[in-house]
């Protein structure tokens, strides 16, 4: 069944539908492995600290010296970090259909996402994300987290868009649902393949 409000708006998450997580659990543990550092402990301090990192108010240092540089090491934290950023990862795929979906369509995109000032930054610039992405509510910048309802509101605000042109996509489930409550039209992305047949029910395809 096709959907016959037009779409004018796509909120996109960043880690888990553009680009990899940017600092997952799988991050943090190949990160104690290089580093010989204790799992449980790094963890520990880092479910403590991070989301106020990611809410912007908390340094990248900051963060790291709460859960890494607490005790001398014998590597650097400039180590330390360019290895985080390394981490990082572009699906390419799903970025050159988003960016041709908007393209074709003339959508506004809004990336809102989780995510720490720093990382973001620097996934921003390494992987071109303006070329897909108009404008950031991530939860660095706007001091909200989702599934925080106010960060929606925040990104219809900022969109200049009402719910129901909007869709967003996400890789959480929970945050899906969140949306879905406040009126927004929601895809849970498991692959591009599968968004994209969801997509197809909004009228937005590449084909046809």
């Amino acid at each position: 069944m096709k959907i016959s409000s037009k779409v004018k708006t796509l909120f996109l998450d960043i880690g888990g539908v553009l680009l990899t997580n940017g600092w997952d659990h799988q991050a943090r543990n190949k990160a104690c492995q290089v580093f010989n550092l204790d799992v449980e402990e790094v963890n520990e301090r880092h479910h403590l600290t991070f989301d106020t990192y990611e809410e912007g108010k908390l340094s990248l240092d900051d963060y790291l010296n709460r859960t890494i540089f607490y005790q001398k090491r014998q590597f650097s934290m400039e180590e330390f970090k360019s290895f985080m950023f390394n981490q990082s990862q572009p699906y390419t795929e799903t970025l050159d259909f988003f960016r041709t979906l908007k393209a074709r369509y003339k959508l506004k995109t809004v990336a809102v996402s989780n995510e720490g000032r720093e990382l973001t930054v620097h996934r921003i610039k390494k992987f071109d994300l303006g070329s897909v992405i108009d404008f950031y509510v991530s939860s660095c910048f706007v001091h909200f987290r989702k599934p925080d309802a106010d960060i929606y509101h925040m990104a219809l605000d900022v969109a200049q868009t009402p719910p129901d042109e909007v869709v967003y996509i996400d890789d959480r489930e929970m945050f899906v649902e969140v949306a879905r409550g406040l009126g927004i039209r929601s895809i849970h992305h498991e692959n591009r393949q599968n968004t994209q047949v969801a997509l197809d029910t909004y009228n937005l395809r590449l084909n046809g």
